[in-house]
């Protein structure tokens, strides 16, 4: 299909009503966690802080908040290491089967997250670690690991082998070629994948849910709230959160950018 004015028109206007689909949510909750009323009410009718202030002043939230943020640091450290190792393995190897183990990995993202959450219940289960803090880090763990993989897969492919190469020629061991030679020109898409990881641990709530046990997140707090009782509080915990998630990502755009301008500047220095 050819490219046409037109159809750059009707291409920019289905990104902007997509764009405008998700953002609406937003416009709502933001000013609602602001709101001076007892209730869930919009427009506000006035502007206070209280419901942060309910927010920081509560002890299970600040558990939850803790041990979200412990699980999500963990977790994103474990899959980047673990999924830095499998794209290198799956861009790098030329082993047969390449094609379905990248699939095998890149399955949690197609599953329905339901089914994984069932897996892992009876998987967690059968060893013992069901409704544990451990048994969740592996949980997320196992769910963040496609998301390294896609991001430093890219990455990986674009690096240039003939650096790794002439490293190796040099009598450099492979351990001494990653450490020295290939994180540091990885470093910024290193970073992107473990902001990535560590939103999708933080965000997590379907896995959660089924495996957690006693174990109180963020998120599965914010849904048992919900179904309990309609607290406003819960308008401001997402709000913070819309703030955190749209900050991690500014900063990888950031460095992203950043790095795309140094490696034009290369080229055209070349």
């Amino acid at each position: 299909m050819m490219e046409t004015p037109w159809t750059r028109r009707l291409l920019a206007m289905a990104g902007y009503f997509g764009l405008a689909f998700l953002t609406v949510p937003l416009l709502i909750v933001i000013p609602m966690s602001f709101s001076s009323a007892r209730a869930l009410t919009f427009p506000p009718p006035g502007l206070s802080l209280r419901w942060y202030e309910a927010f920081f002043g509560d002890p299970r939230w600040m558990e939850a908040m803790a041990a979200s943020a412990t699980i999500a640091a963990i977790s994103s450290v474990a899959a980047l290491v673990l999924g830095g190792l499998a794209a290198y393995g799956l861009r790098r190897g030329g082993f047969l089967g390449r094609g379905a183990a990248e699939a095998n990995f890149m399955a949690p993202l197609i599953v329905p997250t339901i089914i994984t959450a069932i897996a892992l219940y009876l998987g967690l289960a059968k060893v013992g670690l069901l409704g544990t803090f451990v048994g969740l880090i592996v949980a997320h763990t196992i769910l963040n690991v496609p998301l390294v993989i896609m991001v430093l897969g890219v990455a990986i492919r674009e690096f240039d082998t003939r650096i790794e190469q002439v490293a190796w020629s040099l009598g450099a061991s492979w351990t001494y070629t990653m450490r020295k030679v290939v994180l540091p020109n990885l470093a910024p898409s290193v970073f992107a994948a473990w902001i990535f990881a560590f939103i999708g641990s933080f965000d997590e709530v379907v896995v959660t849910s089924f495996i957690a046990g006693k174990v109180e997140t963020v998120p599965k707090k914010m849904f048992n709230e919900l179904i309990l009782e309609v607290n406003p509080t819960i308008t401001a915990v997402a709000t913070l959160l819309i703030a955190f998630t749209v900050l991690a990502l500014a900063a990888v755009a950031l460095i992203l950018g950043r790095t795309g301008k140094l490696k034009q500047t290369l080229v055209q220095d070349v």
